[in-house]
């Protein structure tokens, strides 16, 4: 490649870093849209955005007009003080609140907060990992209007193993929530609206908060942030990308935010607010075929007893995007790479709107699961509620099957042999490497006859130049007269890429292998960042970045390199396009460098033994190589 190649590349490559920063440059992100409700009373703080119409979102369309607009605030009396109360189990400390009567957050005790990534650990924080960590409604908040929220405030009460949160309203409706603590991470939640009135009560559609996606420590930027949830069918993912302003099907100008994304249609079998390793999952509990679609109003006007459970899927789902609490100016200072305005995401289950005659009571159960994205154990609990909650891990769809295998092959190597997560990749490559060498060394060998044979195809491109078709159509005869398939060189990356894939899609979630060292890798699942190179951005009016230097990734481009130069080029091909190959590892290193560096050990791995490998078939002896075939040589000018 020459020098004007290597410029007009590495410009491209640096536009390619920078056009996010230029784009918000020259074209300001729009702003999200100002909320026009009203609060409730006049002293309270609110929370949360509006809901002003059904809206089409990609999943299935919410139906019903009483669910059109359901007010989404979240009532807040700062002259009121708040209570907390909270409860522990052995893996667990829980918060409530009773502002909203609801979960505030969860502890886990086996989980920090932040993991060092240096292989000598050190201990950044005595914090541990958290779920819901968020100013906004507790989860299982009930959000509507006065005649659902009151003031908002509840009476919490320890029970034994649990709390009780209860609130009577001014009309007449009292709101008891009972939460019991049980194992592997579960805890089950009763809410009943009983109406202690003298006339029929009108309850609007309500929002029954779901829980609040938050980052992993004040350095996680959230890109791992996401909201799943299920119909039974299909398990449905929005992430924050939904909600960016800087992002549009060009990947060049800005879009008009958008504000909430709503689907479903009855159908939201369990919703899980989570990042990368942590999930807190809602499931209605929906046993009771007697009652299938809840209260309806002849229902409720039949003769009934005075208390009756709905269990009714609730009818849609809304997530919304929300501001987190800032870091203090010490934490900015302590650390460059605090994230200053962290974002969260807020999902809520959303219920249709119903009559309460006097003395009626309805109750709606749940099972909330708060803790690790852990396989063995939300296998469990999807074989006993039948719901597929172990899809919150991400194993599902094309590359589902490839990252489950993996890690269950990965975590028996782990327990059976005693092997570190590190080796266990390594050993799980080679492992993947051996299936594959029958068909890599087919490629090679098959991809070194072809280049033996060049000189025949030319031969046959320079009789054929003025008739393309022609050419084609016999040199596809010569190859197979040769047994030559021209397609063998990409077989075995092709049947590598679902591997990749899953490999990729494992580390996702895999929280085993979060802390886990390797060599100077301190933390498999982050980059192996060693130090950062300081990069001045304030003379553009920006905020000085930092370069992070990661080993691993470099390595895995070094090794890419080689392999590329290594790996004979495929016949036909230009000599421009062939140099420009063998650059191409420099695009994916660009790509993949701030990936979690056990997916770089990887990489590398399978990238040295597959340069083994081709060392080793070429000091083999192939005779095929050596083989001619007679071809028609062009026809040569007669001398007058």
């Amino acid at each position: 490649m020459d020098r004007k190649s290597i410029t007009i590349l590495v410009v491209c490559i640096a536009l390619l870093v920078c056009m996010n920063m230029l784009v918000n440059r020259k074209y300001p992100p729009i702003p999200v849209p100002v909320s026009t409700n009203q609060t409730l009373n006049a002293t309270s703080q609110t929370y949360g955005g509006t809901n002003t119409g059904v809206q089409s979102t990609g999943g299935n369309q919410v139906t019903g007009a009483n669910l059109s607009n359901v007010a989404s605030k979240f009532v807040v009396h700062p002259e009121i003080a708040e209570e907390l109360q909270v409860v522990s189990n052995d893996n667990a400390r829980y918060t409530f609140t009773s502002r909203g009567g609801g979960l505030k957050k969860v502890e886990l005790f086996h989980y920090a907060d932040t993991v060092s990534r240096r292989r000598q650990k050190v201990q950044l924080t005595n914090a541990l990992a958290t779920l819901n960590a968020t100013s906004g409604p507790p989860v299982l908040a009930i959000l509507g209007d006065e005649s659902v929220q009151g003031d908002g405030v509840f009476k919490l009460t320890p029970t034994d193993g649990g709390m009780r949160a209860e609130k009577t309203l001014t009309n007449g409706l009292t709101v008891v929530k009972q939460f019991q603590l049980g194992t592997n991470y579960l805890m089950t939640v009763s809410v009943r609206l009983e109406n202690h009135s003298r006339q029929a009560i009108t309850i609007p559609a309500q929002e029954w908060v779901a829980g609040t996606a938050t980052p992993m420590g004040p350095q996680d930027n959230g890109q791992a942030e996401s909201v799943l949830w299920n119909d039974g069918t299909n398990t449905l993912p929005v992430s924050l990308m939904y909600f960016s302003t800087n992002t549009s099907t060009l990947l060049v100008f800005p879009r008009v935010p958008k504000t909430e994304y709503r689907a479903g249609n009855d159908n939201v079998v369990w919703a899980s607010a989570q990042n990368q390793f942590f999930a807190l999952v809602t499931m209605p509990v929906t046993n009771n075929p007697a009652s299938p679609n809840g209260p309806t109003t002849n229902a409720v006007n039949q003769p009934s007893p005075s208390a009756y459970n709905t269990d009714r899927l609730p009818a849609a789902i809304v997530v919304r995007m929300v501001d987190l609490p800032a870091p203090s100016q010490d934490e900015m200072d302590a650390n460059p790479r605090t994230v200053k305005n962290p974002k969260g995401m807020q999902a809520a289950l959303i219920y249709p709107g119903f009559t309460l005659q006097p003395e009626e009571a309805v109750e709606n159960d749940f099972t909330l699961f708060a803790g690790p994205k852990e396989y063995h154990t939300l296998a469990a609990i999807a074989d006993r509620f039948n719901n597929n909650v172990d899809r919150v891990m991400g194993f599902n769809g094309f590359f589902g099957g490839f990252a489950w295998a993996m890690l269950m092959t990965m975590n028996w190597m782990h327990a059976m042999l005693a092997l570190p997560y590190g080796w266990a990749i390594v050993v799980l490559t080679a492992l993947i490497k051996l299936i594959f060498w029958p068909l890599t060394q087919y490629s090679t060998k098959s991809m070194k006859r072809m280049a033996a044979l060049q000189p025949q195809i030319k031969l046959l491109q320079e009789k054929y130049k003025d008739d393309p078709a022609k050419f084609s159509q016999k040199q596809m005869e010569f190859w197979k007269k040769n047994k030559v398939n021209p397609l063998s060189g990409c077989l075995p990356m092709m049947v590598q890429i679902p591997v990749l894939g899953g490999f990729y899609r494992m580390l996702q979630s895999a929280i085993e292998l979060r802390g886990q060292p390797f060599l100077w890798v301190g933390d498999l699942s982050k980059p192996d960042t060693l130090f950062s190179i300081p990069i001045p951005l304030h003379f553009l009016g920006h905020a000085d970045m930092f370069f992070p230097v990661n080993p691993m990734p470099l390595l895995m481009g070094a090794s890419m390199l080689w392999q590329s130069h290594l790996t004979p080029a495929s016949p036909g091909m230009d000599p421009a396009q062939q140099k420009m190959m063998r650059y191409m590892p420099l695009i994916i290193l660009l790509f993949l460098y701030n990936f979690s560096s056990g997916l770089a050990l990887y990489w590398t791995v399978s990238n040295l033994l597959g340069i083994l490998q081709t060392k080793m078939i070429r000091a083999q002896t192939d005779p095929a190589g050596a083989a001619k075939a007679a071809v028609p040589v062009a026809p040569q000018k007669k001398k007058k």
